[in-house]
């Protein structure tokens, strides 16, 4: 009796799973054949704050062909410019569009991003789908009131509660705007003319011509893309969500309010990442990655229990109470600095492209000079008084509540500076760390990075305003050059007469140039200080 119970019960096991593999054959037919219609795609419907939409994917090839530009819209047809994909902003047209201009110099590097990047992801956009009817008062889907009698959307359900279904995207009923993602249908636009053409024009910010190309041939050699890899690319797919232009009982001014609130709610929500966040984030960036190791494993700058954070991760700016000691940025900027000296491959090919990750074994030299540069740079007198001194008292100037002895050290334009000089002397120069910080821990000792808001400091003028009483990050790169100087990196005279004037117009304020003793002087007066 038992057996047969168990054969029973096999039995119905067995044809539930048939009859599952049965309806999943069916199912898939009957999609295959509704898909295979290119006047419809699948599905899902969402709402949210009374706005119905339709999620799906589309591959880029048809995404580049059938979306347009908000811009083109045909209530804001009246300002379009043909030429540059953007309304002209007039007191006719100010209230009619809410978009930002397009930016026609991000093209390249987008389409670079595509083509290079084996990993590249753009999120879904957002569409809206309008109908030739929206535009025509006369129209029947209009009724006596001005208000739609139906959607531009067109939506087939395939299912009892109306959720998954087939959405019309007819090229003869319905024509289909970018609401977000406008920058992503430009590089997907230009990866289209690439992959067909061979080559890419660039465009500056307002879409003229920069006399130059992206090249198919240059991203195989350069970036050792595969022919056959860029050719497969515009069957990828991107995610797409479609919204109407016109909801049932809605009037054409409020179908235009809703679009445009809902592009504007979208920017809003979407708030830009920080410097700092970004440097958090990217794995491509060389210099990025040996920043962020070097934050969390340095003894100078690591987490520790028993003292304050030493690093500002998203900020670029440290306040004159912050306890910390520098930015993720500044480490950033000092990995630049300072390793692209010796890495400057790191660095991307043309400006505004993204840079490749660096091998490993590359990666890895990287951090380990990077850590020995932090193991110098904590043998200075002033770091080492962080042993039992926290950071405000060092960075304050005289002048600020509590007061502090103005350190160029713990600001971080000082420390990108200080890292591009040794950067310079010791890859390109030949110098070694040892003797540049022999020389550097006695110029600390002597107080030469302190005080830099008094006309004794080299720093005075540089990288400190006297007028303004602040820190001035427009003093980095004299800052370097003198830097280089101090250490005996200058020979040159041609070099030397332009460090000597550029330093005496830095400490000349409202015509009156200050010398060293903080007395008046001429500007040819104002020299430059002994070789360390």
């Amino acid at each position: 009796m038992k057996d047969s119970t168990s054969d029973k019960t096999t039995k119905i096991a067995k044809e539930y799973l048939e009859q599952e593999n049965k309806d999943k054959q069916s199912l898939a037919l009957l999609l295959e054949n509704f898909l295979g219609k290119k006047d419809q795609i699948l599905v899902q419907k969402t709402e949210m704050g009374g706005t119905e939409a339709y999620v799906g994917s589309v591959t880029l090839e048809w995404f580049a062909s059938r979306v347009h530009f908000a811009s083109g819209l045909p209530l804001l047809q009246k300002k379009y410019n043909p030429e540059t994909d953007n309304i002209e902003i007039d007191a006719d047209s100010i209230d009619e569009i809410r978009q930002r201009p397009l930016d026609w110099s991000r093209q390249a590097p987008l389409v670079q991003y595509l083509a290079a990047r084996k990993n590249h992801k753009f999120p879904p956009v957002l569409v809206v789908i309008n109908q030739p009817w929206v535009d025509n008062a006369k129209a029947a889907e209009w009724d006596k009131d001005g208000r739609a009698n139906k959607s531009t959307t067109d939506f087939t359900p395939l299912d009892k509660d109306g959720k998954v279904g087939l959405l019309n995207i007819s090229e003869d009923d319905i024509t289909i705007y970018a609401l977000d993602g406008q920058h992503r249908l430009m590089g997907v636009q230009g990866l289209m003319d690439l992959i067909e053409s061979g080559k890419l024009q660039r465009y500056k910010k307002e879409k003229s011509a920069d006399d130059s190309f992206i090249t198919a041939t240059d991203l195989i050699e350069k970036y050792q893309v595969d022919p056959a890899y860029l050719q497969s690319l515009p069957k990828e797919k991107i995610g797409i969500e479609f919204i109407c232009a016109v909801a049932p009982g809605e009037t054409r001014n409020e179908a235009r309010r809703r679009v445009r609130s809902i592009f504007v709610h979208v920017n809003l929500m979407a708030a830009p990442l920080t410097k700092g966040q970004l440097a958090q984030l990217n794995e491509d960036d060389g210099f990025s990655i040996v920043a962020r190791k070097i934050a969390v494993t340095h003894p100078l700058l690591k987490e520790k229990g028993d003292r304050n954070d030493r690093v500002n991760w998203n900020s670029a700016t440290v306040a004159a109470n912050s306890t910390v000691l520098t930015t993720l940025q500044a480490l950033q900027d000092m990995s630049e600095r300072y390793l692209g000296q010796k890495f400057p491959h790191w660095k991307p090919l043309e400006k505004g492209l993204i840079p490749m990750r660096p091998e490993d074994d590359e990666l890895e030299e990287g951090i380990e000079e990077f850590t020995q540069l932090f193991d110098y740079l904590a043998s200075l007198p002033s770091f080492k008084i962080l042993e039992h001194e926290d950071t405000p008292v060092l960075r304050r100037f005289s002048f600020e509540k509590e007061g502090g002895e103005a350190n160029m050290l713990f600001r971080p334009v000082s420390q990108v500076a200080l890292a591009q000089a040794l950067g310079i002397l010791v890859f390109k120069k030949g110098f070694s760390l040892a003797a540049i910080f022999k020389k550097l821990r006695k110029f600390d000792q002597q107080g030469g990075f302190s005080g830099m808001e008094y006309p004794q400091s080299l720093w005075y003028g540089v990288l400190y305003d006297p007028n303004k009483k602040r820190v001035q990050v427009a003093g980095k790169d004299l800052a370097t050059k003198l830097l280089i100087y101090i250490l005996g990196g200058i020979n040159d005279q041609m070099e030397l007469a332009k460090l000597r004037k550029d330093l005496a117009d830095a400490r000349t304020i409202e015509d009156k140039t200050i010398g060293f003793d903080g007395k008046f002087v001429e500007l040819k007066d104002v020299g430059l200080p002994p070789v360390l």
